[in-house]
């Protein structure tokens, strides 16, 4: 089992949240995202301890193979890492965005398109944030829209508390607003198009850069009655939020020693602690701890998890079976 150095990114609409929620030391200021498991290019998660310390992600893909990632997802990936983990701190709303799917990423950018998830770990009072659509609009009135400063009236927007969850397909228009703490899941691309930024400027003054044309062929227009993700939570069991191609992602919460069987996914398992702290040991007597704001990876030939809370204690699980 792995833990990896975080690797922290300053942002013009970043807060200063992450440091402390995940415990480390930093000079940082403005952190809006800190990646924790990551193998986009240039962007290598780096194994924080034990003997492997100093390797990056795709190294110990290389090495280990289907024994780290579940054979079937290295003959689908190979030694690219099928996901990206982040936390996220608004102090801002981040620009309203949309990312492509794989078909249309593949053709303009050779890359994988991006279908991805949020779990609110936690937001100021009044926070809220944007997913789809509220009314039908054709892609002229969309561009329409962005020239005459009116493209938040199209969009729904929720108040969000703790334990939220909104899942994001491709094509999905999309905003994280100010005074959101978010945990996302995502496919390892790094391609967002920016559609509105709120007319706010970089660190030399200009306005940031607009993608309306590249981003109205990738949006899917389709318009849904409600966009978040309803679930019901239970403790000390786990609890299904998102299921697709991409990723499956469940919820527990734990009071008292808990076993993840795992020995049917062929699959790494991610486990991203939100809450609390405890022991992770797997079938084989490896023990690692995790507290929160930490993510570790699990091997795919771990067949279970017995995880012990030393208080009550928050997780998400996280792996990928087509």
């Amino acid at each position: 089992m792995y833990k990896f150095k975080p690797i922290l990114k300053s942002m013009l609409w970043g807060g200063e949240k992450i440091i402390p929620y995940k415990g480390v030391e930093s000079t940082m200021t403005s952190v809006g995202e800190s990646w924790e498991i990551s193998g986009v290019k240039d962007n290598e998660s780096v194994v924080a301890e034990g003997p492997d310390a100093g390797m990056k992600l795709p190294e110990l893909i290389a090495r280990d193979k289907g024994a780290l990632v579940g054979q079937s997802n290295y003959e689908r990936f190979g030694k690219e890492f099928p996901l990206l983990i982040k936390f996220i701190d608004a102090r801002q709303d981040l620009s309203i965005q949309v990312h492509p799917n794989d078909k249309l990423a593949w053709e303009r950018h050779q890359s994988k398109g991006k279908t991805e998830m949020w779990y609110v770990v936690d937001a100021d009072p009044g926070s809220r944030l944007r997913s789809g659509f509220a009314k039908q609009v054709t892609p002229d009135e969309y561009e329409q829209s962005i020239a005459d400063n009116t493209i938040t009236d199209l969009l729904q927007e929720y108040d969000i508390h703790a334990g939220d969850v909104f899942f994001l397909p491709a094509g999905r228009v999309h905003s994280i607003g100010a005074g959101a703490f978010i945990a996302e899941i995502q496919q390892t691309s790094n391609i967002t198009y920016r559609i509105y930024d709120f007319n706010r400027c970089d660190d030399s003054g200009k306005p940031r850069e607009l993608h309306t044309e590249l981003s109205k062929a990738a949006i899917d227009y389709t318009v849904l009655p409600d966009y978040r993700t309803y679930y019901e939570a239970k403790e000390d069991a786990e609890v299904q939020l998102a299921a697709c191609r991409y990723f499956t992602t469940s919820l527990c919460k734990l009071t008292k020693e808990h076993r993840m069987d795992i020995a049917e996914l062929d699959s790494f398992v991610i486990l991203i602690c939100t809450k609390g702290n405890g022991t992770v040991t797997d079938d084989c007597g490896n023990s690692i701890s995790i507290k929160q704001g930490e993510s570790i990876l699990v091997p795919a030939t771990a067949k279970t998890l017995d995880i012990v809370p030393a208080c009550d204690m928050e997780l998400l699980s996280s792996w990928v079976k087509e």
